[in-house]
């Protein structure tokens, strides 16, 4: 395989599976949910041009996918039919490109928690904004679009949720295609120097200060054209948009799916979306289960989903993975019982806890019916965390073992063992 044919392989696989993935969920909410993982999948990657490469932390991303959702729409309004609905993505990403800009002055004068901060002073700066500056953000009511009044691209007027889909999905491609060949650059290997040593960068003759705030501007520009496919799917854009939540699940996408790989944040966009689609329609304490995986995957694989999977990658590389499922067949249990636990424990506790006057405590789980008032259902509870943990507590040494054994130690120093070198006689 020539390195061409190599390199274009795995775009050429990410193409057809856009393209065909509608030929296998076709229903309008597998359809809006793959939309969202698209729009998802940019901004995880926007942010990740920060995180993943600069080694800078931002609480305030959205600001940026929200503005640059709000020009795309009021540029969609103001527009009356004059342009094509795919250019709006790319009128999204310049105004989030503008308003990097203008908050990069300030943002990347300082690094480390320092820009953490301001990050997140802007972010509240602008997001109480929204319900100040009314003819911009529309208030509580946000701004509403109708994306068929655009003008027609050649004869589709991108009404039914398909057409939306594989807009949504070919920007998607485009912009995992610019960002990846952005960090490839000699600017992106420069931003991951300045990741793990600005102090040293700064002595060869750069100035962190200039590389953050190009990465700053990057980011915000590719976040703005994910808010703008945003504004054109729901063709409603709000101040929800640009606060902190939305910071926050930015966050957890590029932890779970794994900061250090550049698609580990486009695969955490997929699965969060994906649970939080399906999560939000089984219980009403969902957002306390993303927390708790956020928890347990900087715990337990700092490396996020794409680490984990590169390690199994290596390791049936070397065949090495049939060393490890003893291991595995010895834990799955465990943590299964502890999974099943902790849902029972939450779940028992929101019906107790937090329902309203007049709520039913009872849990249907298939056809049991487990009433929280009474003891049974927390003895339950109770036992399946102590059962998960002591089996947890037995199997995790072998899993550890098990890596150890299937991990090449590292090669020895022989300098040491060499014979010294004889002194040439005088």
């Amino acid at each position: 395989m020539t390195p061409l044919s190599r390199a274009l392989l795995p775009w050429l696989i990410i193409a057809a599976l856009f393209a065909l993935a509608p030929l296998v969920f076709s229903s309008d909410f597998a359809l809006t949910t793959m939309s969202l993982i698209c729009v998802n999948a940019i901004f995880a990657l926007s942010f990740n041009i920060l995180l993943g490469q600069t080694g800078l932390l931002s609480f305030g991303h959205a600001v940026y996918f929200g503005l640059g959702g709000y020009v795309a729409i009021h540029a969609l309004n103001a527009a009356h039919g004059s342009l094509p609905l795919p250019v709006f993505p790319l009128i999204g990403g310049l105004g989030g490109l503008f308003f990097g800009v203008l908050f990069g002055l300030v943002a990347s004068r300082r690094g480390g928690i320092v820009f953490s901060m301001i990050s997140l002073g802007l972010g509240e700066l602008v997001s109480s904004s929204s319900f100040i500056l009314r003819t911009f953000f529309g208030g509580e009511e946000g701004i509403t679009a109708n994306r068929t009044k655009a003008a027609a691209f050649f004869g589709l007027k991108f009404g039914p949720q398909i057409e939306m889909y594989y807009l949504t999905a070919s920007w998607c491609l485009l912009a995992m295609i610019a960002i990846r060949a952005l960090t490839a650059t000699p600017l992106g290997k420069i931003w991951n120097a300045a990741r793990e040593n600005p102090e040293r960068v700064e002595f060869v003759g750069y100035r962190p200060e200039t590389l953050r705030f190009y990465a700053f501007v990057f980011a915000a520009g590719f976040a703005g054209v994910a808010g703008g496919l945003s504004a054109l799917n729901f063709e409603i854009m709000n101040a929800q948009q640009l606060g902190a939540q939305q910071s926050g699940l930015v966050l957890l996408m590029a932890y779970v799916g794994g900061v250090g790989h550049f698609f580990g944040p486009a695969l955490g966009a997929a699965i969060i979306t994906y649970l939080q689609s399906k999560l939000s329609d089984l219980t009403d304490v969902w957002q306390l289960y993303f927390g708790l995986m956020f928890i347990g995957v900087v715990m337990l694989a700092p490396g996020g989903l794409a680490g984990w999977i590169a390690m199994h990658i290596e390791a049936a590389r070397r065949g090495e993975l049939a060393r490890l499922a003893p291991s595995y067949a010895a834990v799955a249990p465990a943590i299964a019982l502890i999974c099943v636990g902790v849902t029972l424990t939450i779940e028992l506790a929101h019906r107790l806890f937090a329902g309203s006057p007049g709520d039913s405590a009872v849990l249907t789980l298939g056809s049991l019916d487990l009433d929280a008032t009474t003891v049974k259902p927390w003895l339950a509870a109770f036992a399946l965390l102590i059962a998960g943990g002591a089996g947890l507590g037995w199997a995790w040494p072998k899993v550890r073992m098990a890596w150890g054994a299937a991990t090449p130690a590292a090669p020895a120093v022989k300098a040491a063992a060499a014979p010294a070198a004889k002194a040439p006689a005088a």
